[in-house]
């Protein structure tokens, strides 16, 4: 009977190491098995090998393993990456009697973070001998048991497992008693004694046996107890149960006073030993009494203390069925309760190993945070699934039975969203299923992945030339979205060269506020445009940065005042003199003063005065507003000084005006006389002059040529705008041609907005139009719309119109237009707007040509105005006079005849040469700038003539 017993544990044991090999197949996990009670430094495995780890990177990537109970049983060497014991390992302190034992190791490696599941399995040795739990056991036997009278003993245990705890029983020799040992459905031991002979109480009063135990290890380990037989007399029948075993199964959590079951035992005797008491054997132990409780009399075994499956799921309760004779006998039985699990307890979870804040450049699939799953309920009510909260950039990754790897899913952005509450949630499979949750809180840290950025690409800035050093002119502001040192945002300038100089010699800018300084005065006629670019630059790393342009503008002053020109190419900076023939008539002009401003605008506009003399006589002499020719006001005379010195004031515009005084000495001289010293005064110059008239000569050529093909073209798509838009009738409106344009102002050709002048016969003509942007000036305020009820007939332009002392000052000013009057076409036509252009001079001369009244922002620009007080308007079918082309060197007169003439209206347009002059900085003037004044002053004496 023992060797069937061994034989069937056999089997168990090997269909248990089948599915374990299986198990581990399926798993892909890395397994070692190591005994227990392994000395110290025994080796398990070479675990970095193993895992595919490299010996180098253990301490680099900060290699650890980790247990959840048990972390200091076994060891990594980080030298040779071997696995080793490190201390004590007992399997039945570890695991109790469980068949499976095994630690359970994560091990973490970080940069990046990698976890391993590595399972030790700790093989029993046979440690521990059989064990009975009393010393000795007593057994009362009447003399009147019959043979194979059988009673029951309390076997031995063995905490050890499989074949170390696989026991047989040895019975010291004895004629009255041999062992029979049972194995019931639970696959647990049933031991007795079975008489084999009667025993005679008045021989045999008491009767001592030794029951050993014996494991199946190797070598084999026993127990032993005392078994201590007093034989009792008379009674003839014992208590009997229906069974020998009951079976019960009962759910955990079952309430105090649940009836478990009802015990019934008969006895065949009468009277009083037929009366049963039932009670607990000696061999129940006392957490089994605190759980039931048996009724004596009716023998009705009830719940007495909380029964938990998760501590004990098995109960073997022994009953004594005793009669109540004077001698008792005693009937046995065993009931066995087996608890059913409920779903009573929730999922355990624990986060380990996070990895928080998480970069929001971390790359998908980053891990996280390791969570790890526990239930102690059994079957489903013990399976656990795990779920994340929805709408979240991360996900769940099952590693291991449960064990999850909280991952990055998709990609972060922190500007936004800087933080997560991520929900953990926990449930089991029970029903009704239990839920544990926790909720992480996600913050995610910053990158330096946005650049600053400023308002608008480009700033304008408008600065008074001659500001103080070190004067605050702007303040540039950039945006970072980065946070903290990422979003430290620093500015500095894009260094570059403005002419001979360093950028940085003209302006700063403060690294922290954005302000920038000028650190010099600025001088407009140095400088009308500081155009550069200030980086904005963050903190982080690596840094990004973008750049603004700044534009500024320096705006003019009145800090130049008017310079004399020199009176000749030979002649120094003295007094201008003159021979004039004593019988000149009234308006002849006798000299003119010529002077430069090297300001803009109003500035530079010149205005020339002739001084009263001293004694307040009056001069026969004049000087042009404007013009600087001193001219008779009447026929002179024998009374007349013979010499005449005229002081002639030239003085700006700007506020306050500037001055300079010219001295203007005249010599009248008989009218005979006058040409001769006219030719011994020009004798000097008369080669450079002639050197002078050929340079001019090809220079007319040159630009009339140039002229001459402009007009051609304009007058050629004039030509084919009209044949290919021939239903669109004499008005009918164009598209929009560009001809120059600028960074501040602009010219247009258009077309778009005009109507063609049909003002009675003769071809239609298109207009020219100016736009201007809207720059802030003070000048323009002061400019009053041209009024419709100005509509008196035009004076002749000057002839020397072209070549005032304005354009002498320069062309340093932006374009201004007037308020477009109104040009009315012919009968029955569109009225249509149109720039006029006038004079802005209080003189009787009319078509002469002004500067504009604002500060200068650009140069060759220029407005015309009609006689003063802009008193003349375009009328139907009539166009300006003059105007310049901004840029270009040429003048565009345009010839209007009345609408009965014989000319041709083809031939409208002509050119003249537009004079250019810029008086450079101190520095730079030198010979070669006075030799080109004189020059220009001299083509200038030449046209007038």
């Amino acid at each position: 009977m023992v060797d069937s017993q061994r034989s069937t544990g056999a089997r168990r044991l090997l269909l248990s190491l089948l599915l374990i090999a299986a198990w581990e197949a399926g798993s892909g996990q890395v397994h070692y098995s190591v005994q227990e009670e392994a000395k110290h430094g025994t080796f398990v495995g070479r675990i970095a090998q193993d895992l595919g780890l490299e010996l180098a990177e253990l301490v680099p990537r900060l290699f650890r393993v980790a247990s959840k109970d048990h972390g200091d049983l076994l060891e990594v060497n980080l030298q040779n990456g071997i696995l080793f014991v490190n201390s004590r390992i007992d399997r039945e302190e570890l695991c109790g009697r469980r068949a499976e034992c095994s630690i359970h190791l994560e091990v973490v490696v970080e940069r990046p973070l990698q976890v391993f599941h590595v399972e030790v399995e700790v093989k029993d040795i046979n440690d521990n001998p059989p064990r009975f739990l009393r010393q000795e056991q007593r057994l009362f036997i009447l003399e009147s048991r019959t043979v194979d009278s059988r009673f029951p003993l309390e076997g031995a245990f063995d905490m050890d497992i499989g074949a170390n705890a696989e026991l047989r029983y040895k019975l010291n020799s004895n004629e009255h008693f041999h062992l029979d040992v049972k194995t019931n459905e639970e696959g647990t031991n049933s031991l007795g004694l079975v008489l084999t002979k009667p025993v005679d109480r008045e021989k045999t009063q008491e009767l001592r046996l030794l029951l050993i135990a014996v494991d199946g290890g190797k070598p084999e380990l026993t127990g032993t107890v005392q078994l201590l037989i007093n034989v009792l007399d008379a009674n003839d029948n014992a208590p009997e149960f229906d069974k020998s075993v009951y079976n019960v199964r009962l759910l955990e959590n079952t309430p105090n006073g649940t009836l478990v079951i009802k015990l019934n035992a008969s006895d065949a005797d009468e009277g009083i030993n037929k009366e049963i008491v039932y009670l607990f054997s000696n061999l129940v132990l006392d957490n089994v009494k605190s759980k039931f409780t048996i009724n004596s009399n009716s023998g009705e075994i009830t719940v007495k203390g909380e029964l938990d499956y998760e501590d004990c799921n098995l109960y073997e309760i022994n009953i004594d069925a005793v009669d109540k004779s004077t001698f008792p006998l005693t009937g046995h039985c065993k009931v066995i309760v087996k608890l059913l699990d409920e779903n009573d307890n929730t999922p355990e979870m624990a986060v380990t190993s996070l990895s928080l804040p998480v970069k929001e450049d971390a790359p998908l699939g980053t891990v996280i945070a390791l969570i790890s799953l526990s239930d102690r309920d059994s079957g489903a009510n013990g399976q656990v699934t795990c779920t994340l909260s929805p709408h979240v950039p991360f996900k769940l990754v099952s590693t291991f039975k449960n064990y999850y790897s909280l991952v990055l899913d998709s990609a972060l952005d922190r500007e936004s969203v800087a933080n997560y509450e991520v929900v953990v949630t926990a449930r089991d499979g029970g029903s009704p299923s239990l839920s544990a949750t926790t909720s992480l809180s996600m913050e995610v840290a910053d990158v330096n992945d946005n650049a600053p950025l400023f308002a608008q690409p480009e700033y304008t800035v408008f600065v008074k030339e001659n500001n103080p050093p070190g004067c605050h002119i702007f303040t540039v502001s950039a945006r970072d979205l980065d946070a903290q040192e990422n979003a430290l945002v620093s500015y500095s300038l894009v260094e570059r060269r403005v002419g001979e100089r360093a950028l940085s010699s003209y302006v700063s800018v403060h690294a922290e506020s954005g302000k920038v300084y000028a650190l010099q005065p600025l001088d407009h006629e140095e400088l009308e445009l500081l155009q550069f670019q200030v980086s904005a630059r963050d903190a982080g790393v690596p840094p990004l940065g973008s750049n603004v342009t700044l534009q500024v503008f320096v705006l003019d002053e009145n800090d130049n005042a008017p310079a004399l020109l020199p009176p000749g190419a030979g002649g120094g900076g003295g007094a201008v003199s003159e021979l004039v023939s004593g019988s000149v008539g009234a308006g002849h002009v006798v000299a003119k003063v010529r002077a430069v401003d090297a300001d803009s605008g109003y500035n530079a506009w010149l205005s020339y005065e002739l001084l009263p003399a001293a004694g307040g006589a009056r001069s026969p002499f004049r000087v042009g507003l404007y013009t600087g020719e001193v001219s008779t006001t009447r026929a002179l005379d024998e009374a007349d000084s013979p010499r005449q010195r005229l002081l002639v004031l030239v003085k700006d515009h700007g506020e306050p005006a500037l001055a300079v005084t010219a001295t203007v000495l005249l010599s009248l001289v008989d009218s005979g006389q006058a040409p001769k010293a006219s030719s011994r005064a020009s004798s000097g110059p008369a080669s450079a002059e002639a050197a002078l008239v050929d340079v001019n000569v090809y220079l007319i050529i040159a630009i009339c040529a140039v002229s001459s093909l402009l007009v051609l073209s304009l007058l050629l798509y004039t030509a084919l705008r009209c044949w290919a838009l021939p239903t669109q009738g004499a008005c009918g409106p164009g598209k929009p041609v560009l001809v120059c344009s600028s960074a501040v102002g602009s010219w247009s050709y258009s077309q778009q907005r005009r109507q063609r002048v049909c003002s009675g016969e003769g071809p239609p003509k298109t207009d020219l139009m100016a736009f201007s942007p809207s720059v802030p000036d003070s000048g323009d305020k002061d400019q009053q719309p041209a009024t419709g009820n100005s509509l008196s007939k035009p004076r002749q332009p000057n002839p020397d119109w072209r070549y005032s002392a304005s354009l002498r000052a320069g062309m340093h000013s932006s374009v201004h237009l007037e308020e477009a009057g109104i040009l009315r076409a012919g009968p029955g036509g569109s009225d249509q707007q149109w720039p006029t252009v006038s004079s802005a001079t209080p003189e009787p001369e009319a078509g002469e040509v002004s500067p504009p009244v604002g500060a200068g922002v650009n140069s060759n620009s220029w407005t015309f105005k009609y006689g003063p007080g802009n008193p003349k308007q375009s009328g139907p079918g009539e166009l300006p006079d003059k105007f310049i082309i901004p840029g270009s060197p040429a003048i565009i007169s345009i010839r209007q005849e009345p609408t009965n003439s014989q000319i041709d209206k083809s031939d409208f347009i002509t050119f003249g040469k537009k004079e250019e002059t810029k008086k450079k900085k101190k520095k730079k003037k030198g010979n070669k700038t006075q030799e080109k004044k004189e020059k220009g002053n001299s083509t200038t004496d030449n046209s007038d003539q």
